[in-house]
């Protein structure tokens, strides 16, 4: 079996120099890092991480709590903010809410039994109070779609609120003025900060709000189908929907199918996150981008600082930005 000592003098550093590394301890210089895992690499050494835990107090994984383990916005937010994590030569650990708040907490409780050294943690349902303690106990933690004036420096999220403007606004300028909106479980704050978007936007150019326009969905696949159906069924002269996510958009591409409408055309139709499939539905659908990657990386890094007491430059809010694509017709023409 290949010991500490054989890696020391393999990479040339000292023994000292193979623990700091594997600990990922911030005072190793990053040439003396390269040589410990390349030394490591080249004679196949397998440290002990019951031992290492024990002696440094780090488990070296991060936990990492999301709402589903699946679709099209969790996987890409978990997959690059484990990229980051393993560069760091920790191993993120993953579990599901799954929107329950007694579920969210026992993940909660599950991820700290572990002893992982930091937190990444998206909640729908936990109270701010409850996120506030959570800190105060773990403070290697960062909170992703959140925003707590109380634990500020802990939050990156992105502004829901100007998304849902950009979106309408979008469609206004194109002509319309008959827009709905279908939004997600109003039970999130994502979709009640969209909505509020959707409303300033109407206020700025002079239309007026109507409930009727406006029918909660949910955001993920269950139930659109039937509110896109009963939103038009209520009113035939809608020219465009405001979908506040890209599943959303879809189960109205779908209704429009049934219908004999053309989308882009008949309807016109925005979404929002820029999921993967957005671009390759037909025809491909304008959208605002929810900037997942960057929220994912950034959480990551941040956590780790915190971790390792680093300073970092946290991105706090992340700002969505329009992508123009062709569901929308410009009614001005």
């Amino acid at each position: 079996m290949v010991t500490i000592k054989e890696v020391a003098e393999f990479a040339k550093v000292s023994q000292a120099t193979v623990s700091r590394a594997l600990n990922n301890h911030p005072t190793v210089k990053e040439k003396n890092r390269k040589k410990v895992f390349d030394a490591i690499d080249a004679l196949g050494y397998k440290p002990n991480t019951f031992a290492q835990a024990l002696a440094s107090s780090r488990s070296h994984s991060i936990g990492m709590l999301v709402g589903s383990l699946d679709g099209p916005f969790y996987g890409p937010l978990m997959h690059h903010a484990e990229n980051i994590v393993r560069q760091h030569n920790l191993h993120l650990i993953v579990t599901s809410g799954q929107e329950s708040h007694s579920k969210e907490q026992d993940s909660i409780e599950f991820l700290r039994s572990k002893q992982v050294d930091g937190l990444i943690i998206y909640s729908d349902t936990l109270h701010d109070d409850e996120l506030i303690a959570l800190i105060a106990k773990q403070q290697a933690t960062i909170l992703i779609n959140r925003y707590i004036p109380e634990v500020a420096k802990h939050c990156i999220y992105i502004d829901n609120e100007f998304g849902g403007y950009l979106a309408t606004r979008y469609l206004i300028e194109h002509g319309h003025t008959n827009i709905a909106c279908i939004t997600g479980q109003l039970s999130k704050v994502d979709s009640r900060d969209r909505l509020q978007g959707y409303r300033n936007a109407l206020t700025e150019f002079g239309i007026s709000y109507n409930p009727d326009l406006v029918m909660e969905g949910r955001f993920d696949h269950q139930g659109n189908h039937k509110i896109a159906n009963r939103l038009l069924d209520l009113d035939s002269t809608i020219t465009a929907i405001f979908c506040q996510n890209d599943n959303i958009a879809l189960a109205v591409y779908d209704v429009a199918v049934e219908r004999g409408l053309v989308i882009g055309q008949d309807l016109s139709i925005i979404g929002f996150d820029n999921a993967i499939f957005s671009q390759h539905m037909r025809p491909s659908l304008t959208t605002v981008n929810f900037p997942v990657i960057e929220m994912g990386q950034e959480a990551a890094r941040g956590v780790l600082a915190l971790v390792n007491e680093q300073h970092h430059s946290l991105r706090h809010k992340l700002i969505p930005e329009l992508v123009i694509r062709n569901s929308v017709k410009d009614l001005r023409k």
